[in-house]
């Protein structure tokens, strides 16, 4: 329970007692609420707050999570990250399986950059304009083909991404929400105790607690030779496999035309897979 527990301590430093409509009593020695505030705003004991916040052995139901999270002000995506450290989900997980068709989707939308991310945000697909403007994913080690591994791990990302912090952080903030739906699939665990090894920001960053839901938006890219590229970003879900997720990024005509011209001078090699990704419906060779 210490990941709920750093969550809701660090939330209740953040919150100041007039957002909450308390009356400022004395000075205080800690920031934000105080334990009992947080305990009298959810309707339980302080004492039952307080087990939580030290990580004791207790169970609290979807009730008590709904109060505090009514009294600590959390986000929806706060809200359902805090149940999933609880819950959690525990289903038996079978191996990923790239449908053919959702390849062939993002390969016929070049100029417009797209990849296909999977449940752990391994690169299991990318189109033309993805490698040319990101990396060359199928150059790179099976076990590097991911995209929080590249954003913090290869030290290209730091150009390329224009706006690196701030993607940086949506991108960690979202894995947790992933990565506490699923405590007992150890392939989060292990990819994020790789990143640690290799990223100051990930460890630092990673004891903020912050999460934030998938969404789209703008992405600011900058290539050697085009330049910057401001693209908008959609992802879709995968209708046959809920984790899976198409990401495309819509650039408009001019910068489309200017990436299909590097996309007719620079060769790409074609996207190699993962050993555990299957394509269903593709004939044998």
């Amino acid at each position: 329970m210490s990941e709920l527990a750093d969550l809701l301590r660090t939330r209740r430093e953040a919150l100041q007692p007039a957002e909450v409509g308390l009356p400022p009593v004395g000075r205080r020695r800690t920031p934000g609420l105080r334990r009992e505030e947080v305990a009298q705003l959810a309707g339980i004991s302080t004492t039952y707050y307080t087990f939580l916040e030290q990580g004791r052995d207790v169970s609290p139901s979807p009730q008590i999570l709904d109060a505090l999270a009514r009294a600590l002000r959390l986000t929806p995506a706060e809200r359902d990250h805090m149940r999933a450290l609880v819950h959690g989900t525990r289903e038996d997980r079978p191996p990923e399986v790239l449908v053919a068709g959702v390849a062939d989707l993002v390969d016929s939308l070049d100029p417009h950059p797209a990849y296909v991310s999977g449940r752990h945000w391994d690169v299991l697909h990318a189109n033309k304009s993805a490698c040319a403007l990101w990396t060359n994913w199928p150059a790179l080690p099976p076990a590097d083909r991911n995209i929080l591994w590249w954003t913090f791990a290869d030290p290209r990302a730091r150009t390329v991404l224009v706006e690196w912090e701030a993607e940086a952080r949506a991108q960690l903030a979202r894995f947790r929400v992933a990565a506490d739906r699923h405590p007992e699939d150890p392939a989060y665990e292990a990819l994020l105790a790789r990143l640690r090894l290799c990223s100051k920001e990930v460890r630092d960053w990673w004891r903020d607690h912050d999460v934030a839901p998938l969404s789209s938006g703008r992405k600011v890219l900058h290539h050697p030779t085009l330049g910057r590229l401001d693209l908008a970003l959609l992802v879709l879900q995968v209708a046959d496999d809920a984790e899976q997720k198409v990401v495309t990024f819509r650039a408009d005509p001019a910068d489309a035309a200017r990436i299909g011209g590097l996309l007719s001078a620079v060769r790409t090699t074609p996207v190699g897979r993962s050993p555990s990704v299957t394509i269903t419906g593709e004939r044998s060779r």
